[in-house]
């Protein structure tokens, strides 16, 4: 088994991220503190945000994030979260920390997103709040998931750690919804090695989610944010190390500032993944142009029960992949929650493939990978047109 020369995953560090993370090391200033501020303004502008109507609120990591969502969402002991069982574990275990239980919902064969057609048949008075998530950064049907929040008078957490960047109906990710969770880790499109955001109402949200992520001490943000805390202070209730640190944030910061590109190169490589992909016997590409679709990762769907032949074929080429995810009902530790029909999850999640996907990525090393794909399916014939059309659209 040869090397693996292409990783599924890779991080775009470049020299500004690095002078960043050098600028917050000579500061000093460790903890939270200045750098959190900005990234938290800078997340703010990003997704045009009116900051005396919705504010941005950074943490250590997404999982962090969820958790102290559900909190806002006033989920605890004995109640219901209704949540894909096509989701990222962090979901599932922040939904017990906070007291609740999963219980498992079924997808959209076409978006991969929670089918809210099913979702309705879920609800029960123990119901307290829906997470839903973009798998892959492609919006899932966020009119109909508010919709029936409305009617039942449920929460709604919008776990959008694939989709920073992601657009719905013209407008950001993040810009609208009720609590919206982003992820920055080491995988993202925008990595800040590790750390999290959420995007709540203006108000007591935000001053509770300060005190959650301090150990619920009720310093004031303002003091934090100029590199300095105070020594008295009190606390009124539980509380969490979940701050982001001042090093992590100006990594984002960086990031933050080349995000269109990161998106816009993504996008063209996952056009030329489906072009060149097209027509492949046993391989169903994503089924979206990615107009709007800020890509966390590129997956196709490998029919006939031959993902694993086709993931040790890859790796023979020095080609690694990925698979996301698990179902959470398949889990000993949460074998026992409640669940739906789950029979699109058990189809589908079977024949998931994660392949490589990173910022700048070479329509070579694309066409390397695709070619690698076909190898394997036995469809060795690469159409020339594909290839030669990888730049005719941004």
């Amino acid at each position: 088994m040869s090397d693996i020369r292409i990783p599924v995953f890779k991080p775009y560090i470049a020299a500004e991220t690095m002078e960043a993370a050098f600028d917050a090391l000579r500061l000093g200033w460790l903890g939270m503190g200045s750098y959190v501020r900005d990234f938290e303004q800078a997340v703010a502008t990003q997704l045009g945000l009116d900051q005396r109507e919705r504010q941005v609120v950074a943490v250590n990591t997404g999982t962090s994030a969820l958790h102290l969502a559900l909190l806002i969402a006033g989920v605890g002991e004995g109640d219901e979260v209704i949540t894909p069982s096509l989701n990222n574990i962090g979901d599932f275990q922040a939904i017990r920390m906070a007291g609740g239980d999963p219980v498992f919902c079924d997808i959209e064969e076409s978006t991969l997103g929670i089918d809210v057609n099913k979702a309705v048949e879920l609800v029960s008075p123990r119901t307290k709040a829906i997470i839903a998530v973009d798998y892959d950064g492609v919006p899932c049907d966020w009119d109909a998931v508010h919709d029936l929040a409305r009617r039942r008078g449920l929460r709604v957490i919008h776990d959008a750690a694939h989709s920073f960047g992601s657009r719905h109906e013209g407008r950001p990710i993040g810009a609208f919804g009720d609590i919206v969770v982003f992820s920055f880790d080491p995988v993202k499109t925008l990595t800040c090695i590790d750390g999290g955001a959420l995007v709540v109402n203006a108000g007591d949200d935000v001053e509770r989610l300060r005190r959650y992520r301090l150990l619920g001490m009720d310093q004031k943000a303002e003091r934090m944010y100029a590199n300095a805390r105070a020594w008295t202070y009190d606390v009124a209730g539980c509380g969490f190390r979940y701050h982001l640190a001042n090093l992590h944030a100006a990594i984002g910061l960086s990031q933050l500032r080349r995000l269109s590109e990161f998106v816009v190169t993504r996008r063209k490589a996952c056009r030329l993944y489906n072009r060149l992909l097209a027509g492949c016997p046993g391989i169903v590409t994503p089924q979206t142009d990615f107009d709007d679709v800020a890509a966390f990762a590129y997956y196709v769907r490998v029919l006939g029960g031959q993902r694993e032949r086709l993931i040790a074929g890859l790796r023979e080429r020095g080609i690694d992949s990925g698979i996301h995810w698990i179902p959470g009902h398949r889990f000993s530790y949460f074998r026992d929650c409640r669940r739906g029909d789950l029979s699109t999850i058990d189809r589908v999640a079977d024949e998931l493939l994660t392949l490589p996907l990173h910022s700048f990525m070479p329509p070579e090393t694309v066409a390397e990978v695709a070619e690698a794909v076909r190898e394997c399916s036995g469809w060795a014939a690469r159409p020339p047109a594909c290839f030669a059309a990888f730049g005719a659209r941004a």
